[in-house]
């Protein structure tokens, strides 16, 4: 199973799209608060449709409170400033992908966490700034998943 993290989204409508793409492909997905929307907010349930009930959504304090819940996760984070494409991992069960929030990205503090046991990059022609945070989790996640042979899909 992986692990899917957002660390304080900011657009409810993203997260909800994530809700849908975690249903799909069995990964957790894990919000880091502050969260800049309600999980009651109609945006976030619109865009997850009727998926909420079968995607496994965690709710963490702080960036501490989900290294906590996650002890043995290797924590890959996804910035644009890293030199290593997340096409190079060698993706394993239990992998937690972690983004920042729209617009700004990981802060340092997390990108520094000693729990990040890596950054990787999506590849993106120069001169762009990044994905959106809803697409730029649904790729990674679905090589991630690729990668481990699509366990469970059918």
């Amino acid at each position: 199973m992986l692990h899917v993290v957002f660390v304080s989204p900011r657009i409810a409508g993203n997260t909800g799209n994530a809700i849908r793409m975690c249903a799909g492909t069995g990964a957790v997905l894990h919000l880091v608060e502050p969260l800049g929307f309600d999980l009651d907010e109609a945006k976030l349930r619109r865009a997850g449709l009727d998926y909420h009930d079968l995607a496994h959504v965690e709710v963490h304090p702080d960036f501490d409170a989900l290294a906590a819940a996650l002890p043995d996760a290797r924590m890959l984070a996804f910035t644009t400033g890293a030199g290593r494409w997340f096409t190079d991992i060698g993706w394993q069960d239990g992998d937690a992908l972690v983004f920042g929030p729209e617009p700004t990205g990981l802060s340092d503090e997390v990108l520094t966490h000693p729990r990040i046991d890596g950054q990787v990059r999506i590849p993106m022609l120069p001169g762009r700034r990044s994905m959106n945070l809803s697409n730029a989790a649904a790729v990674a996640t679905y090589e991630a998943w690729r990668r481990l042979g699509f366990t469970g899909g059918v």
